[in-house]
């Protein structure tokens, strides 16, 4: 499992190619021809472009110089002709760039779309330990960096890199034909310093950057986290608290970026006093030469605007190299999540689940969520097709690890789990969890509408389909009197809805979603004795038809259940009806007595 901050890893060199190469068939798609026709078109802009600027505005402008210098005024207009194709040389350099950057965007937004995709898809694919021990905002901090990294990346690539070498061969065979190799030479020497020298700095700078990075992904998962769980911070009037963390957190950000801008102004520095150098040994040069009369006043011109329009892409590959090496750390980070193996994978023989009567059975299952701390220590359960199997026991007994097993989001330590005869390690994840439904102890909704919660029990409801599972889980008066109905907002993770209300909304959902399997997990915890009622004989009637376990904590919810199982420890402590269970006076009858006396304790109360 990748670390919980990637943007810190380093990458070194063997790496980074080995991420180019993973990373080019973003940038030359094998199934969109189109694409890469515009990536071929995009080529040729760049080499358009930088033939007029080398050979068209610079020696357009080298020859107004020489004709001005001659003092033939009689000339004139042949002079301002040369100028005019001066201009429009320049004119063409950006018009040739601008249709580039136009016909390669379609290239971009596409390798970022199917990136961010591949991304999110296999997150979803990942294992519930994954996700319960990583943090949302620095999970949803690395896709970002990540897929924003690519876009950025094939356009310095294709658009900085390789037009600055082509400028560079351009500039040098111009140099070699008209001023001798020393200039050559020169302009050779000053490119390598400016490489080593940017180099050396950038990497300097990348370390302060990987840190600023870190930060910066651990205050927005402070932020988020406390967001998320703005209610706590309340209950306890933890508002200052919260915020002296995120000052903290913000405080060690600001003094990183400040050493990273500090850095930066070094580098720019350095960087412009070799480019100036360069500028002024060419010049001199040239001026040397035609004081010797080898050389024209518009060839002073000539170098002079050579080495500028060199300099241009060269002052901006600091920036480039510097971009390069930070996209790749961010694709690093998120290929790590690609590469992030999930926990609970399909057999390769997997086929789907077939339920016929929905007879579910645990065979000497064990499991810890860590090694060296079982939760269940071989537990033998047997569901009978079309019955109710009631799951109780203290808390931390492993009841609603059963519940989450069934559903296969953790492999077994030990036995096997069968539905009507099939070893669900066997079949596939997807057949398996459709076949489930489960009403939650904490149920947790989209931020989106009633309707839309409700509906995402099927792809494809109606309304009207929708607004029977409402009325099946008595909810459907509550929404018909909000003003919004079944459009009505229910806010992060439910939280404009009561405790009650979520509950309801869960239930619609699974009714909705009509499984042969059904789980509920406390799903009448959080509604008042009225509410719960009629729950209940929802409930009931629904599970008359399909297999059904409860997992309850209310043993009055309960009575009813064909099997009742008490577990203890890990270990099936005993099982039975409620009657027999009542009958040996064992671990059930004592907390049965528990509960009445809470209950006796709670009515005296409430009457006095």
């Amino acid at each position: 499992m990748p670390p919980d901050q990637p943007g810190g890893a380093q990458v070194n060199r063997e790496a980074g190619f080995a991420l180019l190469r993973r990373f080019l068939p973003y940038l030359w798609p094998a199934t969109a021809p189109m694409l890469r026709a515009r990536v071929v078109a995009s080529l040729l802009l760049v080499v358009a472009s930088k033939v007029v600027q080398v050979y068209g505005a610079a020696f357009a402008l080298k020859a107004v110089i020489d004709h001005i210098a001659i003092g033939d005024r009689g000339t004139a207009t042949l002079i301002a002709l040369m100028a005019t194709g001066y201009a429009a040389a320049r004119f063409g350099g950006t018009l040739f760039d601008n249709l580039r950057n136009a016909i390669f965007e379609r290239v971009g937004q596409t390798a970022t779309l199917q990136l961010a995709a591949s991304v999110f898809r296999h997150l979803h694919q990942l294992s519930l330990r994954f996700h319960l021990t990583r943090r949302t905002g620095a999970v949803t901090k690395v896709i970002e960096r990540g897929t924003k990294s690519i876009d950025t990346m094939l356009y310095f690539m294709l658009f900085n890199i390789a037009p600055t070498v082509l400028e560079l061969a351009m500039v040098l065979q111009v140099f070699g034909s008209h001023f001798g190799l020393w200039l050559v030479a020169g302009t050779l020497v000053m490119v390598a310093v400016y490489i080593w020298f940017t180099r050396v700095v950038t990497d300097w700078r990348n370390a302060l950057r990987m840190r600023m990075n870190d930060l910066d992904t651990g205050a927005m998962a402070h932020a988020v986290d406390s967001l998320l769980n703005f209610e706590t911070v309340k209950y306890f009037t933890a508002e200052d608290r919260e915020a002296a963390r995120y000052d903290r957190a913000i405080a060690a950000y600001s003094d990183a970026a400040v050493k990273n801008e500090t850095s930066l102004a070094w580098l720019n520095i350095g960087q412009a006093l070799i480019t100036n150098a360069m500028m002024a040994g060419g010049m001199v040069l040239v001026i040397y030469g035609w004081q010797a009369r080898q050389f024209s006043p518009g060839d002073v011109m000539l170098v002079s605007t050579l080495l500028s329009q060199l300099f241009r892409p060269l002052d901006m590959l600091g920036m480039v190299y510097r971009t390069i090496r930070q996209g790749l750390i961010d694709m690093a980070a998120m290929f790590d999540l690609i590469d992030t193996d999930a926990e609970v994978v399909d057999a390769p023989d997997a086929r789907p689940l077939a339920v016929s009567g929905g007879h579910v059975r645990f065979e000497d299952v064990r499991f810890g969520y860590e090694g060296e701390r079982p939760i269940l220590k071989g537990i033998d359960i047997e569901v009978a097709a079309g019955s109710t199997l009631a799951i109780v026991g203290p808390s931390g007994a492993g009841k609603s690890t059963i519940a989450r097993l069934l559903y296969r989001f953790y492999d077994l330590s030990g036995g096997r789990i069968t539905i009507d005869g099939q070893d669900i390690a066997r079949v596939t994840q997807a057949s398996l969890r459709a076949s489930i439904g489960i009403v939650p102890q904490d149920t947790v909704l989209f931020n989106d509408t009633i309707g839309y919660n409700i509906g995402y029990g099927r792809a494809g409801a109606t309304a009207e389909e929708i607004r029977a599972a409402a009325r099946g889980a008595a909810i459907d008066r509550f929404i018909d009197s909000l003003p919004q109905g079944y459009e009505s907002e229910v806010g992060e993770r439910g939280l404009k809805l009561s405790g009650g209300e979520k509950q309801r909304v869960a239930i619609a959902r699974t009714l909705l979603k009509d499984p042969p399997l059904l789980i509920l997990d406390e799903a009448t915890s959080a509604l008042d004795s009225r509410t719960e009622a009629e729950i209940l004989d929802t409930l009931g009637a629904v599970s008359a038809r399909r297999t059904t376990i409860t997992i309850a904590h209310r043993l009055s919810t309960i009575v009813d259940a064909d099997q009742i199982v008490v577990l203890d420890a890990g270990r099936v402590a005993e099982r039975g009806t409620h009657a027999e269970l009542m009958a040996r006076d064992g671990l059930y009858a004592e907390m049965w007595a528990r509960q009445a006396a809470e209950r006796e304790a709670g009515e005296a109360l409430a009457a006095e």
